[in-house]
């Protein structure tokens, strides 16, 4: 769910410029505290330069990154104290056990206790395995202790750059949900970058596209699987999609008619409007065995928005 509060970062007029080449083009937004927010983009689009500039890996040429209020170019420490990060992969010690990295990373951060140790190998659910050397992890049990890593000093903003890289379904399922976890009962805003359309849709609440370092738009991901208007795409299955046809060409309301394949007959109309179609349909005798809503991908949206210019 989304929060009405300050936003937890805020990018005001961002630039990066190496030689004569403008990577990153005046990149302006806000991330709301509480959501997962998404960048996306083709690689090469300027997502992990944008990573790399909030967490203070690089500078800015102009403009200014504000991390619960604290200028990430001027107050540094301030700013950085509330984020948890992974960039690119997650470097661990291969030769120790997972507990230990995680042991030798809190002895980085004043105030990390056992306990917090314990209480974040838990929150990612690598109790049975802790103990076990890094070698012997798979590469979602990795990420999973990566995780752990960016979690142990309690931040609010916790940024993963393309987290699903190498990742089995199952490990990208379990990293989706954990991260819903986080937002919806940890307090936790997260920032993930990816060029996979389908993990962002079912992962985030907002995306930002970015295209050659410049921000194409900000958009809630309902916008991309409805659509900026009111009307929707429905389909009807019926044994009669002749007679369907006939009747719905007669009705208002209605922007678009056209027959599928196996009896299906697809329409455009405002939700509301469904009811009524289907009242007047079962006036003309017609056997309706089911409707459903085409929800649009957000591949459709992307290609809608960018003037169908392919993301990769």
């Amino acid at each position: 769910m989304m929060s009405t509060s300050e936003p937890i970062i805020s990018l005001r007029n961002v630039t990066k410029r190496i030689g004569r080449s403008t990577i990153i083009d005046d990149l302006t937004f806000d991330v709301p505290q509480g959501e997962i927010f998404g960048f996306l983009g083709p690689n090469g689009a300027g997502k992990t330069t944008t990573i790399r500039m909030i967490v203070g890996l690089m500078t800015t040429t102009n403009g200014q990154i504000l991390i619960k209020g604290k200028n990430i170019k001027t107050e540094f420490e301030q700013a950085i104290q509330h984020v948890g990060a992974i960039v690119e992969n997650p470097e661990m010690y291969k030769y120790l056990t997972g507990y230990l990295n995680l042991v030798h990373y809190a002895r980085m951060v004043p105030g990390v206790t056992k306990e917090r140790i314990d209480e974040v190998v838990k929150l990612v659910k690598l109790e049975s395995r802790i103990h076990d050397k890094v070698k012997k992890y798979s590469l979602g049990m990795r990420q999973r202790l990566g995780v752990a890593q960016a979690l142990l000093h309690q931040p609010s903003l916790l940024i993963l750059d393309e987290p699903t890289n190498g990742l089995d379904p199952a490990g990208i399922r379990e990293l989706r949900d954990y991260l819903r976890q986080l937002t919806r009962f940890g307090g936790i805003t997260v920032i993930v970058s990816s060029h996979l359309l389908s993990e962002m849709e079912l992962m985030c609440d907002r995306v930002a596209i970015l295209q050659g370092g410049k921000l194409v738009d900000v958009k809630p991901i309902q916008y991309f699987t409805q659509g900026s208007g009111q009307a929707q795409t429905y389909r009807i299955e019926t044994q009669q999609p002749e007679l369907v046809m006939a009747a719905l060409s007669r009705m208002d309301g209605i922007e678009e008619v056209k027959l599928g394949v196996e009896g299906i007959v697809e329409l455009t109309t405002e939700r509301e409007r469904i009811p009524e179609i289907l009242a007047e349909l079962m006036q003309h005798s017609v056997r309706i065995y089911g409707v459903e809503t085409v929800r649009r991908s957000l591949e459709d949206g992307f290609l809608e928005l960018t003037g169908g210019k392919q993301i990769v």
